[in-house]
């Protein structure tokens, strides 16, 4: 085993502790809640290292960056989510490869998004990327639909040729009334998964949690985490 492949298999090992733990910690089955590990300026080769060890779900938040690396993948078994804020003009490249866009956050990417899909016979996972630090803007600092956003966004999707309503996605706030609060954030995100669920049972995928913080998003009821540095470690950036 390479140097590499053993200290991806320790950090997974670690991961797999503190999911485990935090599960039943909450009286949850380790089956419901899936790690997407976000392999976001690590190399193809880590990629290939984390499907042999087991790894299903990988995560990318630039296009730039996922694009040549899910091509450079696209022998593996994986399931590619996007989960960064995402321009119209990048839409045709990031179906290329992904099968979840977990950062739908307004109308004219529900179109472009549609558009695509159609004319690329596919159909798209879909979650709403919500935004609980929104401002009279009505959008969060890192991208996002405000709360009062979602069922007006969620009625677009969920109509949207080519598009699938999979749920909701949000990140921990940095600054506004659950800054320093995860744990609350994540519990809002669930309560409005539950308002979104009786207009659309099938949209039961609830993405929160990262390294610091994926014990609270357990805890909440969050069904997937997304977690990075905990795995791959600090490593160069590319580029």
């Amino acid at each position: 085993m390479t140097d590499r492949k053993t200290e991806l298999a320790a950090n997974l090992a670690k991961v797999e502790e503190r999911i485990a733990a935090a599960c039943a910690g909450a009286g949850r089955a380790r089956e419901e809640v899936t790690l997407i590990v976000v392999t976001k300026t690590y190399p193809a080769s880590d990629v290939r290292i984390l499907s042999e060890l087991g790894v299903r779900h990988v995560a990318e938040n630039r296009d730039q960056d996922a694009a040549p690396k899910a091509a450079a993948c696209a022998d593996l078994p994986l399931k590619w989510h996007f989960v960064g804020q995402l321009q119209t003009n990048k839409v045709r490249s990031v179906l290329g490869y992904a099968d979840v866009v977990q950062s739908v956050d307004r109308s004219r990417l529900v179109t472009a998004l549609s558009k695509e899909a159609v004319r690329t016979g596919r159909e798209l996972g879909c979650l709403l990327q919500v935004a609980l630090d929104a401002g009279a803007s009505g959008r969060g600092e890192r991208g996002g639909v405000a709360p009062d956003g979602i069922e007006e966004l969620a009625g677009l999707v969920a109509d949207a040729p080519g598009l699938r309503l999979d749920g909701l996605m949000t990140v921990a706030p940095l600054t506004g009334a659950y800054a320093g609060r995860e744990q609350a954030a994540f519990e809002q995100l669930m309560d409005l998964s539950t308002d979104l669920r009786r207009g659309h049972p099938a949209a039961t995928m609830v993405s929160a949690g990262m390294s610091a913080d994926l014990e609270q998003a357990v805890a909440a009821g969050a069904t997937h985490v997304r977690i990075g540095s905990a795995v791959l470690g600090v490593r160069p950036r590319l580029g």
